[in-house]
């Protein structure tokens, strides 16, 4: 499908969404190594859509939730079904606590991050994420950063073990019950994509920077396995 855009749509699996093929990740909205004032960040996403772009992917690690809340600012002035909204868990966000150095956020909100992939604690980033998006629903949900590259070796079974005991079964639910049509996950390496899709039953994957003209890891197993 070309809309009148002319962005090419593809319908995402099985989700029923028309995503258009390019998306809008919003990590430099949450000041990632560089300042960003609220007016540009805004006025970017508002850019996006109004080429044509309709995916807009955030996180609440972005800038320890400033992403969520100005992409919670521009969606609100447009329909909210002319648009795809996706954000992940695995974190969530504590006030009390200032945040930890060394994430690359270098602004952001004054909160700590606390990596969860535990039921409850998905719960309680899925509402965080509600409240900072200003919406009553999401459209993908995805699980973030369960790779070694995040955790390291010596902690990735436990994280595997986590997600898919916690995160997966509460993402599992909130799918059953509508709140979110689709979910997935958000990594860096094709090798945790190959362990989820045969793990879980998912929609939609998210694989940072491993299929590009640098890099093709993705080739050997995991995009054989997605055909």
């Amino acid at each position: 499908m070309i809309p009148a855009s002319g962005v090419p749509r593809r319908v995402l699996g099985r989700t029923g969404l028309e995503v258009s093929v390019l998306g809008f990740g919003t990590a430099p909205l949450g000041d990632l190594y560089a300042r960003l004032d609220d007016a540009t960040a805004i006025a970017a996403v508002e850019r996006a859509f109004d080429l044509g772009i309709n995916l807009l992917d955030t996180s609440p690690l972005y800038g320890r939730g400033l992403a969520e809340h100005r992409c919670g600012t521009a969606i609100r002035r447009v329909p909210r079904q002319d648009i795809v909204l996706c954000t992940k868990v695995g974190r969530w966000m504590d006030p009390f606590h200032r945040p930890d150095n060394g994430s690359g956020f270098v602004g952001g909100q004054q909160h700590r991050a606390v990596v969860d992939y535990s039921y409850d604690g998905t719960m309680r980033s899925v509402e965080q994420s509600l409240f900072r998006l200003g919406t009553d629903r999401l459209d993908l949900l995805l699980i973030h950063d369960v790779d070694v590259w995040t955790h390291g070796a010596d902690a990735i079974e436990d994280r595997f073990r986590e997600a898919m005991a916690g995160a997966y079964m509460a993402l599992d639910r909130l799918r059953g019950e509508g709140v979110v049509a689709g979910i997935g996950i958000g990594v860096n390496e094709a090798e945790m994509c190959v362990r989820f899709a045969q793990a879980g039953s998912f929609d939609t994957m998210l694989l940072a920077g491993r299929y590009s003209l640098l890099e093709q890891p993705a080739l050997e197993q995991f995009l054989p396995l997605l055909l």
